[in-house]
């Protein structure tokens, strides 16, 4: 719970914290199993630019011996917690590289220019 900043609100039942507070709940009890791999579905998802920015130091805080595999729609926080990002588009892969190499894809730029995230 320290790890994760929740160490005040130890005692809240889960169902009384706030939405960026269950999420680190949340990733706080997958850790706990001491995982070598960490699946994150759009973790960012409903959080606020202080909550993001929370959870990419909790994410980039973890041990290099955790892979992460996450599927996120927020390229600022793929780009930030990443060493390989691979981009798909109608389930087949577009790209795949450095976030560097996808940053400056035409392939992902003209995906991205056309609305599909």
């Amino acid at each position: 719970l320290d790890q994760m900043g929740l160490t005040a609100v130890a005692t809240v039942p889960a169902g009384h914290l706030a939405h960026g507070q269950r999420r680190q709940l949340e990733i706080a009890m997958a850790l706990a199993g001491r995982p070598r791999l960490l699946l994150l579905d759009e973790p960012a998802a409903g959080l606020s630019a202080i909550e993001v920015g929370r959870l990419v130091e909790l994410l980039q805080a973890l041990p290099r011996a955790v892979a992460v595999l996450l599927v996120e729609h927020r390229l600022d926080l793929v780009y930030a917690l990443s060493d390989t990002v691979t981009v798909l588009r109608d389930g087949q892969t577009l790209a795949a590289g450095t976030p560097d190499e996808i940053r400056t894809s035409p392939l992902v730029r003209q995906a991205y220019a056309d609305g599909v995230a």
